[in-house]
C-alpha cells in the first residue's frame, strides 16, 4: 500500500501588481502640475503712457503726449460718420465726415496708424480710438466700425456712449 499520510500541496499563485492605474494617476499629476505652473506666472499688460518729456521735468503729466495717438470716430444716423484727431477743443485737424468703406474710414485708419508709428518709431504704439456711437447709430454701422478696426489692426479702441456738447453740435452742424 502506498503511503497515504503524504500531504497535497497547493500551488501557490505570484501576486502581481497592476501599475496601470499608478501610471494614469501619475501622468495626470504631471499635466496637473505643468499647467498650474504655467498659470502662476505673472502676466504683464503695456500701458499706453506717453513718454517722458524733459519740458515737465521727468515726470508723466495725465493726458500730454497722448494727443497726439488719439482718434474719436463719432458714429450718427444715416451712416455718417465724423472722425477726429486729439482733443476736439485743440484738434490736432479739422473733423472729418467719412464714409465706411474702403476710401474712407479704413483709409483713414491706415494713414493714423502709419503716421503715429512712424512719428514714435515703435511700431507698437498704434493709434488710441475712441468710437462714440450716438442714440441715432444703428447697430450695423457699430459692427461695421468695429470690423474696420480688425482690418486695420487697431489693437487699442473703446466704446463710449458719453458725448461732449462740442461733439452734439458737431454732429448736428455735420
Amino acid at each position: 500500500m502506498k503511503n497515504l499520510t503524504k500531504k497535497i500541496r497547493s500551488k501557490k499563485l505570484e501576486s502581481k501588481v497592476d501599475l496601470t492605474a499608478m501610471v494614469s494617476v501619475s501622468f495626470l499629476l504631471i499635466v496637473f502640475f505643468m499647467v498650474t505652473i504655467d498659470l502662476a506666472k505673472p502676466k504683464g499688460i503695456g500701458l499706453g503712457l506717453p513718454d517722458k518729456n524733459p519740458e515737465w521735468d521727468g515726470k508723466i503729466v495725465c493726458g500730454m503726449g497722448m494727443g497726439d495717438r488719439l482718434v474719436t470716430i463719432l458714429l450718427d444716423d444715416n451712416n455718417k460718420l465724423v472722425s477726429y484727431q486729439g482733443l476736439l477743443s485743440y484738434p490736432n485737424e479739422k473733423p472729418k465726415t467719412l464714409s465706411y468703406d474702403a476710401n474712407g474710414i479704413r483709409k483713414e485708419l491706415h494713414n493714423k496708424k502709419r503716421l503715429i508709428q512712424e512719428y514714435y518709431g515703435d511700431t507698437s504704439r498704434g493709434p488710441i480710438v475712441i468710437i462714440k456711437p450716438s442714440k441715432k447709430c444703428n447697430y450695423k454701422n457699430l459692427i461695421d466700425i468695429l470690423d474696420e478696426m480688425a482690418v486695420a489692426k487697431i489693437d487699442t479702441y473703446s466704446i463710449i456712449n458719453d458725448f461732449t456738447p462740442e461733439e452734439s453740435q458737431l454732429l448736428a452742424a455735420n
